[in-house]
């Protein structure tokens, strides 16, 4: 067994460096990164304004780089500019008016492109629509639809007029979208009839009657009617097409302020229900800038493939914005990774000769499950980079997609970041070397530590928590409607952002992340609240109390386990446990639908009656219980 555990070890520490062909394209070198680095940390907004100088459009420039009074800040204060601005018109001003901006497929190999030019044209006849239904600077339009390029045109178009967009993931429930509909008051709700998934079409339309039902601040609905729908509309309700049939492809774009709000994106925390993050216009617009265009190393011909959803921050920042920004051609793809066969992103790749592709290491472990023949069949001699986020990947799994994805021809970025934090926090340049399992390093002008609970710094490879210690353009501003859970970020450990990962730093600075130190469950990358699965099987009949734990996964990275206490007049059943997974599913949806559920007589809990999950989670796991000198019983 020792000689296994040494074996895991040694792969891990096994440094890669990055290919030849790597290397000679790469726009910074490891020297240049290591300079720029020195000087974004020594003169943080020396840097930041020059950068913001060179990489965007500003209306007006702004009278201060940063402002800080603890724990509020805000960047270039009094500069004036249009995410969109910068994602379109200047492209197309600058002659990429006829670049495609994005290839969409689906799992019927349908295609269709649109260029700078086009998108720039429909986001401007989405905006004049929405300006039609009233919807004005600061409103907030929540957007629930399936990856399409209307979704994508529908967030820039509230970006083009100042509105706030909040985007909800289209695999939640009725009730959790309902949730993010009531509390960011949401005006407006753009929808589709369904998506497809598997080879069948899932409704996505009744899941907002039902959300919508009785939320009388929500005027209007637009749908966006799929290939031949066409459902009589009830009096709210308004044709996405219809919508914006007569509105001229000309809108001017709304001139905001640096730090108004772009959007709110709602993120599990570990109590209660879900968190606003809310993001503002100039440091997020900067900051995704940046990272878009040296972490991927982003040239002018590159095909780039983030296979994340809107619905998260990722298909925010690396599939929206950032992308848009530094002016690439991106694909979306519609549907599962691997139906109809295992082979279908591979096919993609070849297809449209992919050179950077970004997914989850849940896709990847996917992907290991059915075997190196698959990608085998395919021509991926495009790639170039291969990027990971979401989660932390585990070094088999890596490796796996160096060997196999990458034919070890590849730099791999691993990726740390958070919806907080609005783009990429830890990760190595593609000219950097590698270490599997480690995400690497802090990127430009972010200073991250690893610390005990007193905020000091732990020796190396020692496990600690992982802060940053001043703010970053893109850090998120509030969390909305509740300021004092924004607060709880700096305050929690001694005026550090506590990030609530726990992660080890090693003597090169490479940090590896070891997952969340608080109560959030990683399911596939998604974090999911223990409090809000448990609220969910609490809110059934039939449950008296309930905690949940995560458990390793193979493929999921973890899996929900809920351990039950039921009340007196109901009895453990394989029907009870089916019909309580179907009750979390219409609760949340899906993704949080416990794999297993334990009916047990108690839960362990404190004198103060907090149950104590890490003692289920160790039990489980057959560990090492700890301090349990504060257990009632």
């Amino acid at each position: 067994m020792a000689e296994q555990k040494d074996e895991v070890l040694l792969k891990v520490e096994k440094v890669y460096y990055p290919p030849k062909r790597v290397l000679d394209k790469a726009l910074i070198s490891k020297e240049e990164f290591d300079q720029m680095y020195k000087r974004s940390i020594e003169n943080p907004e020396e840097f930041w304004a020059e950068m913001a100088e060179k990489e965007l459009y500003w209306f007006k420039k702004w009278d201060k780089v940063f402002e800080w009074n603890f724990p509020y800040y805000k960047w270039f204060i009094g500069g004036k500019l249009n995410i969109t601005y910068n994602c379109l018109d200047r492209h197309v001003k600058n002659g990429k008016r006829n670049k495609v901006a994005y290839i969409y497929t689906n799992e019927d190999n349908q295609e269709i492109k649109i260029t700078y030019g086009e998108l720039l044209e429909l986001v401007n006849k989405i905006a004049n629509g929405l300006k039609s239904l009233g919807v004005q600077k600061g409103d907030r339009v929540v957007i629930y639809m399936p990856l399409v390029i209307e979704q994508l045109a529908s967030m820039l178009a509230c970006a083009r007029i100042g509105a706030i967009h909040s985007v909800v993931y289209a695999g939640f429930s009725a009730n959790a979208l309902r949730m993010r509909i009531e509390d960011a008051k949401a005006k407006i709700v753009i929808t589709s009839t369904w998506t497809k998934r598997r080879g069948k079409k899932i409704d996505l339309k009744s899941v907002v009657d039902e959300a919508v039902d009785g939320l009388d601040f929500v005027e209007k609905i637009v749908v966006l009617q799929r290939e031949g729908d066409e459902f009589e509309l009830a009096e709210k309700e308004i044709d996405f097409y219809q919508l914006i049939k007569d509105q001229s492809s000309e809108c001017e774009p709304e001139i905001m302020d640096a730090e108004d709000p772009l959007f709110i994106l709602y993120t599990s925390g570990s109590t209660g229900k879900p968190k606003g993050v809310l993001h503002t216009i100039g440091g997020y617009n900067l900051y995704t800038h940046v990272t878009t265009k040296y972490v991927f190393d982003i040239h002018e011909d590159d095909i780039y493939w983030c296979t994340a959803d809107p619905g998260w921050i990722t298909g925010h920042s690396y599939m929206v914005y950032g992308p848009l920004s530094v002016g690439t051609t991106s694909v979306i793809a519609e549907g599962a990774p691997d139906y109809p066969d295992p082979g279908r992103w591979w096919s993609i790749v070849e297809k449209y000769r992919v050179n950077i592709f970004y997914t989850a290491p849940t896709a990847i472990r996917l992907f290991m499950k059915y075997g190196e023949e698959w990608p085998a069949k395919y021509d991926l001699s495009s790639l170039r980079i291969l990027g990971s986020v979401g989660e932390p990947i585990n070094p088999e799994a890596w490796i796996w997609y160096y060997e196999n994805i990458g034919r070890k021809q590849c730099s791999i970025v691993d990726t740390w970041w958070q919806t907080e934090t609005g783009g990429h926090m830890i990760t190595t340049v593609p000219a950097y070397p590698q270490k599997p399992g480690k995400a690497g390093k802090p990127f430009l002008g972010i200073e991250a530590d690893v610390v005990n609970k007193d905020g000091e710094p732990v020796p190396p490879n020692n496990v600690g928590y992982l802060v940053i210690r001043k703010p970053w353009p893109s850090a998120l501003r509030t969390c909305w409607g509740e300021p004092e859970r924004f607060e709880k970020y700096w305050t929690e450990i001694d005026n550090l952002y506590f990030s609530g990962d726990l992660a080890t730093k090693d003597e090169d600075g490479y940090i590896m992340i070891l997952g969340r130190a608080d109560d959030v469950i990683n399911v596939s990358g998604h974090r999911i609240g223990t409090a809000e699965v448990e609220s969910a099987l609490v809110s059934h009949p039939a449950v008296a109390e309930a905690a949940v734990i995560g458990k390793p996964h193979d493929i999921k990275g973890e899996s929900i386990k809920a351990f039950v206490i039921l009340r007196k007049d109901y009895q453990p059943s394989e029907n009870l446990v089916n019909d309580l997974k179907m009750h979390v599913r219409h609760e949340l949806g899906s993704l949080a639908v416990p794999d297993e559920i334990e009916f047990v007589d108690k839960l362990p809990k404190t004198r103060s009656g907090k149950i104590m999950r890490r003692i289920l989670r160790a039990k489980e796991l057959g560990m090492p219980l700890g301090d349990i000198s504060t257990l009632e019983d």
